[in-house]
This record gives structure tokens, C-alpha cells and sequence, in this order.
């Protein structure tokens, strides 16, 4: 008897057959009944909580009361693989989008938005990186010692989302010398607080300057909407021919994926430095391999090799709004209360801390190099750095529905610089958890990086230069359509 005629598709093989598929029709539904509480309770619609979050804490708490019954509802080592692996395939979906600036941008904005994110990483870094240290020298005696190394995941909590912070919380939590016992449940925790930060005090933020008269709250255009749905590129495929246009994009990211995996594999077998960078930056391959992509697909495309547009960039956004809700729902309900319960006090600390510094330091930037949007540009950033990149597009949307501001813009083409920028602390996690004295080191290094960013980010007022950006007025209709018309 052969191995496929050994079992069948009843509740006898329920793990190999109905596990996943049940897991995944949960975070599905709990997803669909967080839309229904932001629709009908309209204290979450206006503080703009995502339905994700609202899910996954639905299902926390019903998993946590199932619990109390011996019946455990969520399988939390599945939730964990889904947050690990939706993180990589919205970052290879959005990095997989053709770049078409709708603006004239600057070049030196470009590069100060991308110093603006390496900055905002680096003053997370290095402030919650020193407070677990101070932290891990006055418990170090006690019963309970707080890890010296766990601060340094608030960046990744905060800007990165549950997938980069799940990641590492286990990688340290495996690292014997880091002394951490998170079990991931510390990353996600604060990366769900991220997403609360993002969304309330964004709020906050468009409602206190609405009513000082500073902001002001353009309307949308349902026209325009309509027209960037149906849009489609130079010679784009059909949406239903052979092979549906869906399944094309969803096939581009899975080969994105799939050569970032045996990217991954490769620096797992050169050496052990190596392996430990290799696997935690699962969404760093991803997006490098999605570009490898799409510049193979654009040099076709120029030799006439390839005939017809197979990229769509509104299907790509969908494709990363649906990992990405995903990712949150399962991460939060990722969540073991009982790994958390020592490390209240510094989640806390981190939380509240990397709220305030985040939020003064990217309202400095706004108002210092981007004047003139500096609230559409700060909402974004804000959104982006303390949740993901879909709380700032939802924050930047309430006052700029329509993106007539060249924010949307300079976040598109910054994604590279960016990138650069935030590198040495993608490169320094592993060393940092690896004792004390490279926490410290890395701890300095984010320090000395973060004021190098911010030394260029007001080079101009330093250095006492005129001002040469963008004009001190608001970005009006008018100035959008000069614009447009020196980009044709």
C-alpha cells in the first residue's frame, strides 16, 4: 500500500489535513468581525484603529478565556510562521510596484526622507537599547533581571511591524548570553503598541492642529479613485485570460520569495555570522530579490523581449494589504500573557518612551525640510515608523485623500536610501545580543549614526544656508498642477 492510500481527509488526520485551513479561516473571520466593531463603534473608526488590530485582540481574548476551559483555539507556533512569513511577502509585493512619481520631488528630499527613517531607527535604537541596559544593571541581583539587549527591539516593534520583532524576540530569546525569555510575545506585544500609537495619537495629532487652523483637510476626488482602479499600464495583460491577472502578480512575489530562500539558504552554509544574519532579514531578501525582478522585467521590456506590462501596481498593494492584515492579526494573537508578565516594566518604559521620541523628532524634521506639507509628511512618517506603512498611508489620506501632496512620492523613491540607512542596525542586532559589553558598543554606535542623520537633516539651519526647498505655502492645487506639468 502506497503512502497516499494510508490515510484520508477525515478528523482522524485533522493536523495534517484541517489544522492550517482552520487556523487560517480564524484569522479571516476575526479579521471580518474587527471591521464590524471599527464600523459600528465609532470611537475606533475615529481614532482610526486598524480592523486587524481590532481582530487579533478579539482573538487573544477568546483564545485566552478557551484557555481557562483546557481547549487552546489558536495554534500560537502557526501564528508565529504566518506573522514571519506575511512580513516578507508585503515587503517583496510593495518593492515589486513600478516606481511612477506623480510629482516633481527633489532629489535631496529623497534622501532626506530616507535619513529621516534611518534616524528615527537609530533614536529608537539607541534610547531602548540604554534603557534595558540601565534596566538589566538594577535588576541584575534580583529575582527577575530584565535583558539587557530586549530594548533594542522596539525599532523593529515600532517600525517594522510584528513579523521583524517576532523575529528577533526569538533569536535573542535563543541566544543564551542575551538572557531573554520573550518567546516573541515581547516583539509582538510592542509592535501591537505601535499600531495604537500610530493610529490615536496620530488622530490626535490632524484634530489639535485642524482646530489651531494650521492643517487643513482637503477633499476627495471619488472620480480620481475611480480612475486609479481601473487603471492599467502600457500594454498590461488582460484581468481574465489564460492564467488570471491576479495569479501573475501572486506568481512574482512567491518567485521573489522563493529566490530570497535559497538566498537565505546560501549565507546559512557559508559561515555562522552569516547564518545568523541570513534568516532574521527574511523581508530584506525578499525586497532585494523583488527589485532583482523588476529590473529584469523592465530591461525585457526594452529589448522588446517581453511585449506586454505583467506588473500591476494596484493588485501589488492589494496583494501587501492582505499579507500585512494577516500578519497583524496572527501576531497579536501570537501573543503567551504568561512570557510578558516579567517584562511589563520595561514594555512600558519602551512604549511610552519611543512614542514621545518619535513623535518630537519627526515633527522637528517635518517642519525643518519639508515645509509646506510638513503635516502630510509627518503623518506618514509617523504612521510608517510607529506602526506600518498602511497606518501612515491611512493617517496621510484623512487630510490628503487624493495625494496631491508629493509625500506618496518621496516615500517611493526614499525606499532605497532608506534601506542604506537603516542597514547598520539590521547588521548590529546579532552582534548587540551576543553579552553586555557589544550591547553597550552597538548601543554608542546607534548613537553616533543617529547624529549623523540628524546633522544632515539640518545642515542647513547648522551651517547657517539659506533655505532652499520647497516654498513656505501649502501644497495647493495650483502648485500640483505646475508640478505635473514639468514632470510631462
Amino acid at each position: 500500500m502506497d503512502g497516499a492510500s494510508s490515510w484520508d481527509f477525515t478528523l482522524a488526520n485533522y493536523g495534517q489535513v484541517w489544522s492550517f485551513l482552520v487556523q487560517f479561516g480564524l484569522l479571516l473571520l476575526f479579521l471580518m468581525l474587527g471591521n464590524i466593531l471599527r464600523r459600528t463603534i465609532p470611537l475606533f473608526r475615529k481614532c482610526l484603529i486598524p480592523s486587524a488590530l481590532l481582530g487579533g485582540t478579539l482573538l487573544l481574548v477568546v483564545n485566552i478565556i478557551t484557555k481557562q476551559f483546557g481547549f487552546n483555539l489558536v495554534d500560537m507556533r502557526l501564528m508565529q510562521v504566518i506573522t514571519y512569513h506575511c512580513l516578507a511577502i508585503g515587503f517583496a509585493a510593495m518593492s515589486l510596484k513600478t516606481e511612477k512619481s506623480t510629482h516633481k520631488t527633489k532629489g535631496s528630499q529623497v534622501v532626506e526622507f530616507g535619513a529621516l527613517q534611518g534616524g528615527t531607527y537609530m533614536l529608537q535604537a539607541f534610547v531602548g537599547l540604554g534603557i534595558t541596559i540601565v534596566l538589566f544593571l538594577l535588576t541584575r541581583y534580583g529575582d527577575q533581571i530584565v535583558s539587557y539587549v530586549c530594548g533594542v527591539i522596539l525599532p523593529l516593534g515600532f517600525g517594522q511591524g510584528p513579523g521583524n520583532a517576532l523575529s528577533w524576540d526569538i533569536n535573542y530569546t535563543n541566544t543564551e548570553a542575551a538572557q531573554f525569555a520573550g518567546n516573541g510575545s515581547f516583539g509582538l506585544s510592542l509592535a501591537s503598541i505601535g499600531f495604537v500609537v500610530a493610529s490615536v495619537f496620530g488622530v490626535l495629532h490632524i484634530n489639535i492642529f485642524k482646530k489651531r487652523g494650521s492643517l487643513t483637510v482637503r477633499k476627495p476626488d471619488p472620480k480620481k479613485l475611480a480612475a486609479e482602479q481601473a487603471e492599467c499600464g502600457e500594454n498590461e495583460i488582460p484581468d481574465s485570460e489564460s492564467v488570471d491577472k491576479f495569479t501573475i502578480q501572486v506568481g512574482f512575489v512567491v518567485l521573489a520569495y522563493a529566490i530570497s530562500f535559497g538566498f537565505m539558504c546560501l549565507l546559512g552554509k557559508l559561515s555562522a555570522f552569516t547564518n545568523s544574519i541570513a534568516w532574521g532579514f527574511n523581508f530584506l531578501w525578499a525586497s532585494l530579490a523583488a527589485m532583482l525582478i523588476k529590473f529584469v522585467v523592465k530591461r525585457l521590456r526594452k529589448g522588446n523581449l517581453m511585449h506586454r506590462g505583467y506588473i500591476n501596481n494596484y493588485q501589488m498593494d492589494r496583494i501587501s494589504g492582505f499579507s500585512f492584515d494577516l500578519m497583524i492579526v496572527a501576531g497579536v494573537a501570537a501573543i503567551e500573557i504568561n512570557d510578558i508578565k516579567n517584562y511589563i516594566l520595561p514594555i512600558v518604559i519602551l512604549s511610552i518612551v519611543g512614542m514621545i521620541i518619535t513623535y518630537v523628532y519627526i515633527r522637528k524634521v517635518s517642519k525643518e525640510c519639508f515645509k509646506g506639507f510638513e503635516h502630510e509628511f509627518f503623518l506618514m512618517s509617523f504612521g510608517t515608523l510607529t506602526g506600518t506603512a498602511s497606518n501612515g498611508v491611512i493617517l496621510m489620506k484623512e487630510i490628503d485623500p487624493d495625494l496631491r501632496t508629493p509625500v506618496s512620492s518621496l516615500y517611493i523613491l526614499s525606499n532605497f536610501p532608506a534601506m542604506v540607512m537603516i542597514a547598520p542596525l539590521l547588521f548590529l542586532l546579532g552582534f548587540a545580543g551576543k553579552s553586555f559589553t557589544n550591547a553597550v558598543i552597538a548601543c554608542c554606535v546607534f548613537f553616533v549614526l543617529w547624529l549623523c542623520y540628524t546633522i544632515f537633516l539640518f545642515r542647513r539651519r547648522i551651517f547657517k544656508k539659506r533655505y532652499k526647498n520647497t516654498p513656505v505655502t501649502v501644497w495647493t492645487d495650483e502648485a500640483e498642477e505646475t508640478a505635473a506639468s514639468t514632470v510631462k
